[in-house]
């Protein structure tokens, strides 16, 4: 396994980290086979678990901590997020001080441990202000509830708000963003790196797979395997698109060129880049978490970089004046 230091601070995280989002654990035979996955990546060198505590109501929180009990803490870095509903009250959601503050100890209680390593803003909120959010995460690392906290899916703006509330402030510091980044969802090129990369933040994207996309399961012409996650979830459902299918025939032909598998393909592109600290996957099964350990194999030299900014026909924004 290698690491990467998050952004300007100290703590380093496994490049490959395992995200919880599509566990199933909804019966003792898929439970069995996420502890399995679980401990296989810890085996493996992963040290970066992540979790929400809007996952599967809950349960994936109350999972991942049953599983990661039995493994030494001070080798693992355990994330949490807060925003999505919880229940059914009108404070059971968002990032008002009272909503962190419950939803942080119901996270602690589910992952039973004393304190989470990162914490994250799972979404904006626009009916907060942001001095009533950045003070209750701030004030979180005071009580060594958290030791970072950053963002998921804010824009460049809001962070950069954020930033001058926390200067003002003295608060502690935003220390990490995860926002999605694959190969057919490049938009922190545009932008957001170059704020994070300015501020000092760490970048640990997630959905690097595309929903499923990029794994080579959905082929061209070919029906959805039974069992898999097109066949009742609409993410992936709204990308299998006759133009994107096209767009994965080319990526699997390169990734045969280079003697490895799509998925491994595009881990390995995320991590291309420097800025980025570690890619989040999922894995249901021992197997898939292998193979995406792979990625940390597979070079793509600048040709193929090349080839795939043509493919996608992608050009970092820039405006033309004159």
């Amino acid at each position: 396994m290698k690491y990467r230091r998050l952004g300007k601070s100290g703590l380093k995280v496994s490049e490959i980290a395992l995200g919880s989002w599509m566990t199933d654990v909804s019966d003792e035979q898929h439970q069995t086979l996420a502890a399995e996955s679980i401990r296989t990546a810890f085996e493996n060198g992963v040290n970066f678990f992540d979790c929400a505590d809007a996952y599967s109501g809950g349960a994936a929180e109350r999972f991942l901590g049953q599983v990661l009990k039995t493994l030494p803490r001070k080798e693992l870095i355990i994330s949490s997020k807060v925003y999505f509903p919880t229940g059914d009250g009108v404070n059971d959601r968002g990032l008002s001080r009272k909503h962190i503050m419950t939803s942080i100890d119901q996270s602690l209680k589910n992952l039973q441990t004393d304190y989470l390593d990162l914490y994250f803003c799972h979404r904006f909120d626009p009916e907060t202000p942001l001095e009533e959010t950045l003070q209750a995460l701030s004030d979180l690392v005071d009580h060594g509830k958290i030791l970072y906290y950053g963002v998921s899916e804010w824009t460049p703006v809001q962070i950069l708000e954020a930033q001058l509330i926390i200067q003002k402030l003295g608060l502690h510091p935003m220390s990490v963003v995860q926002p999605q980044y694959n190969m057919f969802d490049r938009y922190i090129e545009h932008e957001l790196i170059d704020v994070c990369d300015h501020l000092g933040l760490g970048i640990v994207p997630f959905s690097p797979l595309s929903q499923g996309l990029l794994t080579g399961k959905y082929r061209l012409g070919q029906q959805i395997p039974a069992g898999s996650r097109a066949t009742y979830q609409d993410q992936i459902q709204a990308l299998l698109t006759t133009s994107n299918l096209e767009k994965v025939e080319a990526l699997v032909k390169m990734a045969a060129d280079l003697n490895t598998d799509l998925a491994s393909l595009a881990l390995a592109w995320d991590l291309r880049d420097s800025h980025i600290t570690s890619v989040i996957t999922g894995a249901s099964r021992p197997e898939q978490l292998q193979n995406n350990l792979r990625a940390l194999t597979v070079s793509i030299p600048e040709d193929y970089l090349q080839q795939i900014d043509a493919l996608f026909n992608f050009k970092k924004f820039k405006r033309q004046i004159g």
